[in-house]
């Protein structure tokens, strides 16, 4: 190789550095590009990158001709777009400047371990003031503000507690989508709240997978048919899900 680092280390960063953006919800066709244009810096040839929202592949091939493949399946994924961002920016650095495979192993490590800027209360709490926000967006009253703030924060709070507990997305959607509808029509019986139909809307926007279905339709356009569909299809899921349970509640009613 025209460089001191052997193609294997080359290729383990690449691959650690997609997971972590995989991982953090980037979408693939950026995952491509990164990790295209890491391998790049160290002058390494005929790179292939393929990458779906549950695993990614990269080949390359070294100065003796002989082709190097990795493979990474992933399992978890959740937003963390700060950690994406990060590694997109340790990648242009690596272009101008490359740097060891330990000293990128170790940047990237610092990456991971980035704690999160928000705690759970801030989330929850920031999910409930733009659940509030929704119901006058869909044309509610200023009555339908505070039931809806209450609903949605609550209602994402307990998705994240049985999706820890389940580790299933789908069920925990569909309980906290249930929940949700119930205690809307609590607070519309009780009086505090005028619109159920508002409140329930306002309420799960907090579930919604709106990144998903922004990563899907972006992937399908960079022509990536498959982690577009993929990523599309999961965002459905979670539709039916929220679906589920507000019908529950409304067939009872």
């Amino acid at each position: 190789m025209q460089q001191q680092y052997t193609v294997a280390k080359i290729v383990d960063i690449c691959v650690e550095a997609g997971r972590v953006m995989l991982e953090n919800g980037a979408e693939t066709y950026r995952v491509e590009d990164t990790l295209y244009r890491i391998a790049k810096s160290y002058r390494l040839e005929n790179i292939n990158v393929f990458v779906v929202p549950t695993a990614l592949i990269i080949t390359v091939q070294g100065d003796d001709g002989q082709d190097y493949t990795e493979l990474l399946r992933m399992n978890d994924r959740n937003t963390n777009l700060e950690k994406v961002s990060m590694v997109n920016d340790l990648s242009r650095q690596l272009a101008r400047k490359p740097l060891p495979p330990k000293k990128v192993r170790e940047k990237l490590s610092n990456i991971i371990n980035t704690p999160t800027n928000f705690t759970r209360l801030q989330r929850n709490l920031s999910m409930a003031l733009a659940c509030g926000g929704f119901t006058l967006l869909f044309g509610g009253s200023y009555m339908e503000v505070l039931p809806a703030f209450i609903a949605g924060g609550l209602g994402h709070y307990l998705f994240e507690v049985v999706k820890n507990w389940t580790n299933v997305s789908f069920f925990a959607e569909m309980v906290a989508s249930f929940f949700i509808g119930m205690l809307s029509f609590v607070f519309v019986r009780i009086g505090f709240g005028l619109d159920l139909n508002i409140i329930i809307i306002g309420s799960v926007m907090s579930l919604v997978p709106g990144m998903a279905i922004t990563n899907s339709f972006r992937d399908l356009m960079a022509g990536h048919l498959l982690a577009g569909v993929a990523v599309l299809a999961k965002a459905l899921i979670t539709a039916g899900a929220i679906g589920i349970g507000i019908a529950i509640v409304l067939a009872f009613l």
